[in-house]
């Protein structure tokens, strides 16, 4: 059985973990599970998929187990056949693909359609790791043998036939429904092609003419090629086959993406993938994986935490999607080639907590880029993006990619203006979008303009967004709130006093939706009486957004009536079970008792959420990670600490998993965490040092890190006083 193969209770029909081979030492990559989160069970399903790309890479590649959809994924880890191996760019669930390319080998007769191709396959036939996927489909003697690895924008195949059967390769340029298109080569050994599918399309105001995923398809050996359909009809896919001479070899095959031409999908192919060299290209992939993964050493995780804690890593590594094509890049804001770098699939309601932050450490060469993306985006569309998959989507609601840059200008990031970065977050905050007073935003509303702030012109009136005119109005109220302090920040950054002082202010808009006969954030209608308790709301309710105070903890805790109350408040939130921590505006929640006075109880909630809303199996998430957030919140919590306003440059202490950690900074520093006696019981913190100077705040700061130092923890099995002494600003 292989190391990544899911135990045979899982074949039965429920999550099981996988089988534990030994980790070669030092090997990081070898600690990654990418089947984590692809199924369900008794944890939850964490809808990702096993893509095999380098860190930020442009395509991933997956086995196609069923037909992405409007929800749904190519991979789920229940199904029992491969139709396909998938050139995907879906980044989550709730988001279609878009510019797909399908390779699947063949034996016996030409099969195009999705079910009549489909191979049976084992789990137990199956490795998937960051930098290879190996699986073997179908049965007894009609058996392929199928492993692939891969680069930025490119796919090498290597495919074993049965002896002495048939051997074909079909390439889908695109499914039914989409006019897509194909060409074969023979001279060359080529099949070229576009995907115009675009499933979001629907889902925000640009209709991109021009947008294509381009594909070229070289074999390692000469072959017949025919497309298909014979005769094109709109319920019928479009592709190609290469049908290759009997033999018992290998036939390999290369694949080249783009989303700039088919000359540029073969130049990247030519950079990437100029041989058939397959381990070569495997070693280069696991070396990028093993050199960002290595930015991070832990030390006293137990086996499972080891793989959870390095999965979680790969996950938050994956995006946001590179769309960089040596030099160039394709814009889907105003359908054009541009020169310079982007990016894609910012979930930036869901990264803004916490995944964005671990990549400013992690990653802090990309940051500049990814934020200059956002501007671009801007300068192209109009409009910062809310989720670019690859254009504008009404998807989720506030603003926050202007958290993304106020923490970036605010951890001294540069390669990108600024005075462009306060122009887009200045019109986010003060530019209704069209059509805002007769649309009512209701989210994957199809056929409507960019959504930005949906109700603004409203809250630039009342101070919210009213319950009666727009569709989630309390979760945008509150969180455009927080989307005004980080304006507020970007304002000062550039020297506008009078703006910082005015955003200031209407981040306090919060203080709107408490009611004080309740103690709970309610919703208004236009008139400024109280909606229903339980509208207005986005993947949560009144108990959770009561808490959706990231910036002013101690606002929060005036109108709950002190620090006492609002600790009360949150007791009452964890033990009556309302904590979901599948739902990401929970993610910060058992950080808030640091901010009054009872640190313990934070590292009694994170201890907790970690041990049972993460494991080592298919179901070892507990809800969507949409882009790596839901990982990004295991990697800091086992290190000891979160960015509960990630703009602040502040992270808030909790309970770490590890006894020892480093991380590598960009200048060669290195941040080093320690913890003493650190066991399951041990999850409290007796006492703490920074430098081995006395910490009594539960706080430690992205400057910290930067400057190399060593934060230091000695643990116990009871709670302790350590902490309690320091409260949040403005707390009483």
């Amino acid at each position: 059985m292989s190391r990544y193969a899911v135990l045979a209770a899982a074949i039965l029909g429920f999550a099981g973990g996988f089988a534990s081979g030994a980790a070669r030492a030092g090997d990081l990559v070898d600690l990654v599970h990418p089947l984590i989160g692809t199924g369900g069970g008794p944890i939850g399903y964490g809808r990702t998929m096993p893509v095999v790309t380098p860190p930020f890479g442009m395509t991933g590649w997956v086995a196609q187990t069923r037909q992405s959809g409007h929800p749904g994924l190519s991979y789920y880890h229940r199904d029992r056949a491969i139709s396909g191996f998938v050139g995907t760019h879906q980044a989550a669930l709730w988001m279609g693909d878009y510019g797909d390319v399908v390779i699947m080998p063949e034996s016996g007769e030409a099969r195009s359609g999705l079910a009549e191709r489909a191979l049976p396959f084992s789990y137990r036939d199956e490795e998937a790791r960051p930098d290879y996927y190996r699986v073997v489909m179908g049965t007894g003697g009609q058996a392929i043998r199928a492993e692939m690895t891969a680069a930025a924008h490119s796919a090498l195949f290597r495919f074993v036939f049965p002896a002495g059967a048939a051997r074909r390769v079909m390439v889908e340029a695109s499914r039914p429904g989409i006019a897509g298109g194909v060409s074969v080569d023979e001279a060359k050994g080529e099949i070229t092609g576009y995907n115009p599918r675009r499933s979001d399309a629907d889902l925000g105001p640009l209709k991109l003419p021009r947008f294509r995923g381009y594909f070229v398809v070289q074999f390692s050996r000469p072959a017949k090629m025919t497309t298909y359909p014979a005769t094109p009809a709109p319920d019928r896919s479009t592709g190609a086959f290469a049908t290759f001479d009997a033999g018992a070899d290998a036939v390999e095959v290369r694949v080249g993406t783009s989303f700039i031409s088919v000359e540029q999908a073969r130049e990247n192919l030519r950079r990437e993938i100029p041989g058939w060299d397959f381990e070569t290209l495997r070693r280069t992939l696991h070396d990028a994986w093993q050199e960002k993964l290595d930015r991070i050493a832990v030390e006293g995780l137990s086996g499972e935490q080891q793989y959870i804690f390095y999965t979680a890593l790969y996950h938050a590594l994956l995006y946001p999607r590179s769309l960089s094509e040596y030099g160039r890049y394709y814009s889907a804001f105003d359908d054009q080639v541009h020169a310079g770098e982007s990016y894609t699939d910012f979930a930036t309601w869901d990264v803004f907590r916490a995944e964005f932050s671990l990549l400013t450490l992690v990653a802090p060469e990309r940051i500049g880029g990814m934020v200059q993306a956002l501007l671009q985006d801007y300068q192209q569309g109009g409009w910062m993006p809310k989720w670019p998959n690859p254009s504008y989507t009404n998807i989720m609601i506030g603003t926050h990619a202007d958290s993304l840059v106020a923490e970036a200008i605010g951890k001294g990031f540069a390669g990108f203006d600024r005075a462009l970065a306060w122009e887009a977050v200045r019109k986010d905050a003060t530019v209704p979008p069209d059509g805002d007073a007769t649309n009512d935003w209701r989210d994957r509303k199809p056929g409507t303009p960019f959504e930005a702030r949906g109700g603004l012109s409203y809250a630039l009136r009342l101070g919210y967004v009213p319950a009666d005119r727009t569709a989630e109005s309390a979760s945008s109220t509150l969180d455009d709130a927080y989307d005004d302090w980080c304006v507020a920040q970007v304002a000062r950054a550039v020297g506008r006093q009078d703006d910082y002082e005015r955003f200031l202010r209407r981040s306090k808009n919060y203080r709107m939706l408490f009611n004080p006969a309740t103690r709970f954030m309610q919703a208004r209608n236009l008139d400024g009486s109280w909606a229903d308790p339980d509208a207005g709301w986005t993947e949560g309710g009144k108990w959770v957004y009561t808490f959706d105070v990231l910036h002013d903890v101690g606002g929060l805790s005036g109108l709950m009536g002190g620090r006492e109350a609002l600790a009360g408040r949150l007791d009452r939130y964890f033990d009556g079970n309302y904590n979901w921590h599948s739902n990401e505006p929970s993610h910060h929640v058992p950080y808030l008792y640091d901010f009054v006075g009872q640190p313990w109880k934070t590292q009694e909630r994170v201890r907790e959420i970690m041990r049972t809303e993460y494991a080592d199996r298919v179901s070892g998430l507990d809800g969507d990670d949409d882009c790596g957030q839901m990982s990004a919140w295991y990697v800091f919590s086992a290190l000891g600490f979160y960015p509960v306003n990630p703009a602040s440059g502040i992270y808030m202490i909790g309970s770490p998993l590890v006894s020892r950690a480093r991380l590598r900074m960009a200048d060669g520093r290195v941040f080093t965490v320690v913890a003493d006696h650190n066991t399951a019981d041990n999850r409290y913190i007796r006492s703490a040092t920074l430098d081995d100077v006395a910490l009594s705040s539960p706080m430690v700061t992205y400057r910290d890190m930067m400057d190399g130092r060593t934060l230091h923890f000695i643990m116990g099995a009871k709670p302790s006083r350590w902490g309690a002494s320091w409260v949040g600003p403005g707390v009483r």
